[in-house]
This record gives C-alpha cells, sequence and structure tokens, in this order.
C-alpha cells in the first residue's frame, strides 16, 4: 500500500550521513568510548564529534554520568535513542549485507529507497513524499542511489520525456531493513 506521509524517524536517521552507523554501534556495544568509536566506525575527529552533537540535540545520545571508570562507557543511548537505534541497527545490517560502506548514502537516499519501495516510482511522486527536500537534492540522491546499484531509472517514451524509478534486488533488501 502506497504511503502519502514521509516516514518522520527516517528522514531523523538520515539527517546526518553516520547517525544510523553509530547508532547500531552504541547500541551493539550498550555505549562506548570516544575513542573506540573512532576506531570502529572509521571517522574522523570533526565528524565524529559532529555527529555525536546531532544525536545528542536530538535526544539519542548523552554523556555516561558513571563515566570515569575505566571500563565504563563515555557516551551511551537514552531511552529515545534506544528506540531510533532499534531502526538503525537493520539498516546497518542491510548496508554491510549489500557491500554499501557506512555512510554511502546522501542525506535523502534512504528516504528515497523507502518511497520508491512503498510505490512512488516517479520524480514529482517522490518531491511530494519527501516535502523539505529540493529538487536538486533529490536528482542528486538518485544518482548516487544508481551509481551504488540501489536504483534504476526508465525513461518512458511520452511527450514530454519521462522517468520512472525502481528499485533493484540490493534496493529491495535495503528498503525491507528501512520499513
Amino acid at each position: 500500500m502506497r504511503s502519502s506521509s514521509p516516514d518522520f524517524l527516517l528522514a531523523q536517521l538520515t539527517s546526518h550521513r553516520w547517525l544510523v552507523p553509530l547508532l547500531a554501534d552504541l547500541a551493539a556495544h550498550k555505549g562506548a568510548r570516544f575513542v573506540e568509536l573512532l576506531h570502529r566506525l572509521g571517522l574522523s575527529r570533526d565528524s565524529l564529534t559532529r555527529t555525536l552533537d546531532a544525536a545528542a540535540a536530538i535526544g539519542w545520545v548523552q554523556r555516561n554520568p558513571g563515566h570515569g571508570h575505566p571500563l565504563r562507557p563515555e557516551y551511551i543511548l537514552t531511552e529515545q535513542g534506544q528506540a531510533a537505534a532499534a531502526r538503525a541497527g537493520p539498516i546497518a545490517r542491510a548496508h554491510g549485507a549489500i557491500g554499501l560502506p557506512p555512510g554511502a548514502a546522501t542525506r535523502w537516499g534512504l528516504p528515497l529507497v523507502a518511497g520508491i519501495g512503498a510505490g512512488h516510482d516517479r520524480f514529482n511522486a517522490l518531491s511530494r513524499l519527501l516535502a523539505p527536500a529540493t529538487p536538486r537534492a533529490l536528482s542528486q540522491g538518485l544518482t548516487a542511489l544508481g551509481r551504488h546499484g540501489l536504483v534504476m531509472r526508465e525513461v518512458l517514451d511520452m511527450r514530454p520525456p519521462a522517468s520512472r524509478y525502481a528499485l533493484t534486488a540490493s534496493g529491495e533488501h535495503l528498503a525491507a531493513a528501512c520499513g
């Protein structure tokens, strides 16, 4: 069944490139120290700091009040963060299963995959579904998804020409994880 409302949690999860891998890692390890996150995620210090700040601003991550002991994690998930991490975990696993590197998707990549998976196969339908996204952002997202082998574009022989988008097998796997 075609959904006509955007998935707010998925849009929040993709608001920063590294939020999905960060939340999945924190959930899997029940918290982590900054240096552990740097090594496991392979990020720069600045990228990790910005992502942690964004997750804290949303209310998903907090500093551990019991931090200070060598075995206690520095960052932990909040109650809201655990709910978001429950959604981020399958997405991160699907990324690994189809061979996408962490953080490969653009800001609107996952919402586009979910939208196409829900039956929105035309550009204007996707644009209406993901209303705050600009046409340029959607176009770049669709191009990047095509480069990663997640989306196919079919040009319809009409006047004026039109395009229809469909998910590949890898894209369907990722869409199922997003759902």
